[in-house]
């Protein structure tokens, strides 16, 4: 009896050990080593807003692809944006090399993180639903310090 209440108490700080571990940050700075300087200021994100407010799905943001598709659930790791889109932003000009949308998420910081953010934000726009800011300056709404 006794070492089967030490294994279902092991069970319990174990599973309070693994919850408190997923756990989000309430606000976080969308910030990258992949930027040293930066020309706008960073954005604050908030956790709350969006996923206890709005209703959205942690996986509507975080994934993992495999095979094209999302195979990221609500417990596995997460992991910074730039650890997958490891470049800062796609080269501009008549010498840039011709990349496609998908290509440019795939590859580049900026990109991802401007379709994944903005890009709901205009979507739920189009679809004239509240919606957060569309906008640089909304998002951005100073120089950087």
């Amino acid at each position: 009896m006794l070492v089967l209440a030490v294994a279902a108490m092991s069970v319990v700080f174990l599973f309070a050990v693994v919850n408190a571990t997923q756990e989000c940050a309430e606000t976080m700075t969308m910030e990258s080593k992949l930027f040293p300087t930066h020309k706008k200021s960073l954005v604050t994100f908030t956790h709350k807003k969006h996923n206890a407010d709005y209703k959205i799905a942690c996986a509507d943001c975080h994934h993992v692809f495999t095979d094209g598709k999302n195979t990221w659930k609500e417990g596995d790791a997460v992991q910074k944006c730039d650890a997958c889109h490891a470049e800062a932003k796609a080269a501009t000009g008549k010498d840039a090399p011709k990349m496609s949308k998908k290509e440019k998420i795939q590859k580049y910081y900026y990109s991802a993180i401007h379709e994944n953010c903005a890009g709901c934000h205009k979507a739920l726009k189009k679809e004239a639903k509240p919606t957060g800011p569309t906008s640089c300056k909304e998002c951005h709404p100073a120089a950087a310090k």
